[in-house]
């Protein structure tokens, strides 16, 4: 036999094996008038590689354990009812497909977490298009690789953090993608631990009760185009390394201890394109080191940046400070962060030469967000005259602001962002 008709027959017969394989997966259906009464019937029946369609209408059957390959749908919305008992479903198989489906009140219980979807070591399990409404955690991964979370609605209406569950929480898990998801209502919108080499993209996270996202110890990550609103602590990244956050807008997360994003221990990141947006704190810094942060707006915040003496080596250029209280401020007299070619909307000096690039340099710490850090009474005294007064002698001749605290290369109009 020539090598040419090796080929040819090697080739129809991995044709004939992909169509044979084709023939053997089935599409089984369960609900009312369907072959299978019940989706645990139906889950029995199913071999790995079939498609079941769960039909429209109102499922109380507890726990739903899926512990093979198969791909699920909904047809028609149909609810998946816990009955405040039981966790919805439990993925215990890799290469599952979720969709179309509306899961609703899961048991609750804080030693096994349940929650509507939960997914326990596995791998490609895709989780999309369903909405979960009033369950302990929406959707947890544990143990999951290359997982995909997409276009989900994600809403509870808890009242307490420690009696709450997060709504997309992951542990211990790697290559995964949250997308275009939309979370309301639980303690954290999105909860990363131990998680790697992930993306976060294009979700909405707003009216949580502590965080709309929380990081911890999540190396290689990156956060583009979400949307984080009204969260009761806004974002909190930390003790986490090499982490890219682009085009991120975190707004109106007011309260004592309420920011735009936190930043604690974390170090060689990037920001850019992120909008902080009517915070108390826009971005608060607490040793964090070797990050780049360019071209985002911080605007009309309560503080547009508080960044702690423990911060170093960090590079903060070419962003705009437009309307905030206090653009900038820390607890200490020494700084080891360079500032360079930030527009600030409070800067005075002037442009001889014309090169954008203001001739004076511009020292954006004032002395009473040094006062009113280390004693916040002293806020109601804020826009008197006698602190309008303090600040411009300070700014002229620097004696109890850090001397290096300055941007020499302040820019005249802000950045197109």
């Amino acid at each position: 036999m020539k090598n040419k008709d090796i080929i040819k027959y090697l080739f129809s017969f991995i044709l004939l094996l992909g169509a044979g394989n084709h023939v053997l997966s089935r599409t089984i259906y369960a609900g009312a008038g369907q072959s299978y009464p019940t989706i645990k019937s139906a889950i029995d029946a199913c071999e790995p590689g079939d498609t079941l369609v769960i039909t429209e209408g109102l499922y109380k059957e507890g726990n739903l354990i899926i512990d093979k390959p198969v791909f699920i749908t909904g047809r028609g919305m149909p609810v998946l009812d816990g009955e405040k008992k039981y966790e919805v479903i439990s993925v215990k198989s890799s290469n599952v497909t979720i969709k179309g489906l509306h899961i609703r009140n899961s048991g609750q219980g804080t030693l096994d977490d349940p929650g509507g979807i939960k997914v326990y070591d596995a791998v490609n399990v895709i989780i999309e298009d369903n909405e979960l409404r009033d369950n302990f955690f929406g959707i947890y991964i544990q143990y999951g690789k290359n997982c995909i979370i997409r276009n989900n609605i994600i809403k509870a209406s808890q009242k307490e953090e420690y009696r709450s569950g997060n709504g997309i929480h992951c542990w211990k898990s790697d290559s995964l993608q949250i997308t275009g998801n939309r979370i309301e209502g639980h303690r954290d919108g999105i909860y990363f631990e131990f998680v790697t080499h992930s993306v976060i993209w294009r979700n909405i996270s707003w009216y949580n009760l502590r965080y709309g996202l929380h990081f911890m110890f999540s190396n290689d990550d990156a956060y583009i185009s979400n949307y984080f609103k009204n969260n009761g602590a806004g974002v909190a990244v930390m003790f986490t390394r090499r982490v890219v956050m682009m085009n991120n807008t975190f707004e109106e997360n007011w309260g004592d201890a309420a920011y735009g994003a936190l930043f604690k221990e974390i170090s060689d990141c990037y920001l850019s394109g992120n909008k902080f947006i009517r915070n108390t704190t826009g971005l608060f810094l607490d040793g964090s080191s070797r990050i780049r942060m360019e071209r985002n707006l911080f605007l009309t915040n309560g503080w547009g940046m508080r960044i702690q003496a423990s911060c170093i080596d960090n590079i903060i250029s070419a962003n705009n400070f437009i309307a905030n209280t206090f653009d900038v401020t820390t607890n200490g007299s020494l700084t080891l962060n360079k500032f360079d070619e930030n527009y600030w909307d409070k800067y005075e000096g002037y442009d001889l030469d014309k090169n954008g690039i203001g001739d004076v340099p511009y020292r954006p710490l004032s002395l009473y967000s040094v006062i009113v850090e280390k004693n916040p009474p002293a806020m109601l005294l804020y826009r008197s005259f006698m602190t309008s007064l303090l600040d411009k002698s300070e700014k002229l001749l620097p004696s109890l602001t850090p001397e290096n605290f300055v941007d020499n290369n302040p820019r005249m109009k802000p950045y197109t962002l």
